[in-house]
């Protein structure tokens, strides 16, 4: 089989690719990368990596698997849970996932290895741990060579966090028109002239921004076009590479959506009957993996996760994403992902053939979505009809529980306050049906005195008509987003 069989993000790099087979995600490692790969493995650095938890693990695989003759062995990395990506990550998850990578390339330096890649899309976090995902990023290190990731690092990590941090949050989107890593010159002209106050700052932006572009790595390197690099001035460079990445805060401003819970939503006794609903709910839906669409900060996201059941807390909001984040690591849930994802405008798949990076719905679908507190907001704010609300339920989730919210509920009166009132069809007579036409109601119950309901849904058809709803279609998704995730 040709070369072109590689999944996704995994085409680019000449050093080997990763494939799904049967559900199972392995990763060809190819003849030209056989001396880094043994250097990797003898040096200790591999086993290290994984022992502190900074790397996934892998086995090695029947090299009658590989797709091509190009092939040296096969492995068999270990899946993550869910892909998620740089762009529906939270401050403070960029900012873990950066100091990883600076970390791997410290322990790769006192091994004689070194980072050809510093992607941020080769990190990928399990509950709050960033872990590195690929494992063909490594070789070995030439005395006096440079970096070869030094701007790709600043364009992935360094830029972005400095405009997060220096101007607005909400930069952080720019990764997503940007799958390369923020341009340094766009992002030294966007920040404030007191960054230049930083002096990591200074030298890794600014400056940086005005040099010439390192070489490709793919590209032949020429020994005479730059000055040796000691391997103590490359540990200098790194140290204040994390200088500069730990110097940047961001402390999660007050917002209407991180209060949402202390407002005018439920009462004390409405709020405990809602969380032992969900509960209940629970325990009858499917308990593979939970996504809890506008979670806010996930006061219910926990109750799946408190349970085991591994948890995509996502929401638009930012100061909520950060602040659950920050809980989780308090905390250590390792099974809570907290996600930056706003559902009117989903992650796309994006990148070479539109396939590199998937979209929410392409790394579906999740056993059990909950959907609480958010329908009012996507057919009154976001003029979603009931339909359509219900169809991309369909798509994303087996079982679904979902909060119906009535026009007399002050948090919908609210809504409509500022704007007329177009919607004669809102009313759980049409929500219902419309969702009926989809799933089957298996249990639905008040949750407070204006009439909120909460329903448990099971879909009437497989999830993705494409592909079905079994156990080994949902595996063959799940491998087939995590090999677009490593490039």
């Amino acid at each position: 089989m040709s070369r072109d069989a590689a999944v996704g993000g995994s085409f680019r790099d000449p050093s080997g690719f990763v494939f799904v087979d049967s559900g199972t995600l392995y990763r060809q490692v190819n003849r030209s990368y056989r001396g880094h790969y043994e250097a990797l493995i003898a040096s200790g650095l591999y086993r290290d990596l994984v022992e502190r938890g900074l790397l996934v693990p892998h086995e090695e695989a029947a090299i009658g698997l590989a797709l091509s003759d190009e092939a040296y062995k096969v492995i068999r990395p270990q899946p993550v849970p869910f892909v998620s990506y740089p762009y529906e990550w939270c401050f403070g998850q960029l900012k873990a996932a950066a100091l990883a990578t600076l970390e791997l390339q410290r322990i790769a330096l006192s091994k004689s290895m070194t980072l050809k890649d510093a992607s941020a899309y080769n990190v990928q976090f399990i509950g709050t741990r960033p872990v590195f995902i690929d494992t063909l990023s490594f070789e070995r290190y030439e005395e006096g060579a440079p970096w070869a990731a030094y701007r790709q690092f600043c364009q992935h990590f360094l830029a972005p966090l400095a405009l997060m941090a220096y101007r607005d949050v909400r930069l952080g989107q720019l990764l997503r028109a940007n799958i390369d890593g923020v341009p340094l010159d766009l992002a030294a002209r966007l920040l404030p002239a007191r960054s230049m106050a930083c002096l990591p700052i200074l030298l890794h932006i600014h400056l940086h921004a005005r040099s010439k572009p390192v070489q490709a790595p793919s590209r032949p390197r020429d020994k005479a076009s730059h000055r040796p690099i000691s391997a103590r001035a490359m540990m200098a460079l790194i140290d204040s590479l994390r200088q500069g990445i730990e110097s940047l805060r961001w402390r999660p401003e007050e917002s209407i959506w991180r209060e949402y819970y202390r407002d005018l939503s439920y009462s004390d006794a409405e709020v405990a009957r809602k969380k032992s609903l969900v509960s209940e709910f629970l325990d009858l839906a499917g308990r593979d993996t939970v996504w809890d669409l506008g979670a806010n900060t996930g006061v219910y996201s926990r109750i799946a996760a408190s349970r085991g059941i591994y948890t995509v807390c996502s929401d638009f909001d930012p100061a909520c994403i950060e602040l659950s984040y920050l809980d989780a690591c308090r905390n250590d849930e390792r099974s809570l992902l907290p996600l930056i994802l706003d559902l009117v405008n989903p992650s796309p798949s994006l990148g070479w053939n539109h396939a590199e990076r998937s979209s929410l719905v392409e790394r579906g679908p999740a056993d059990t979505v909950l959907m609480l507190a958010l329908v009012h907001h996507l057919v009154i704010a976001n003029n979603v009809p009931f339909g359509h609300l219900a169809g991309f339920a369909a798509r994303v989730c087996r079982n679904l529980i979902v909060e119906f919210v009535p026009k007399r509920d002050p948090m919908v009166e609210r809504l409509l306050a500022s704007r007329r009132d177009v919607f004669p069809e809102y009313e759980q007579g049409a929500f219902e049906a419309a969702f009926e036409r989809r799933f089957t109601i298996r249990r639905r119950d008040a949750v407070t005195a204006t009439g909120r309901m909460l329903y448990l849904m099971t879909s009437k058809k497989p999830a993705d008509p494409r592909e079905g709803s079994e156990p080994a279609a949902f595996q063959d998704r799940v491998a087939a987003a995590a090999a677009r995730a490593s490039t």
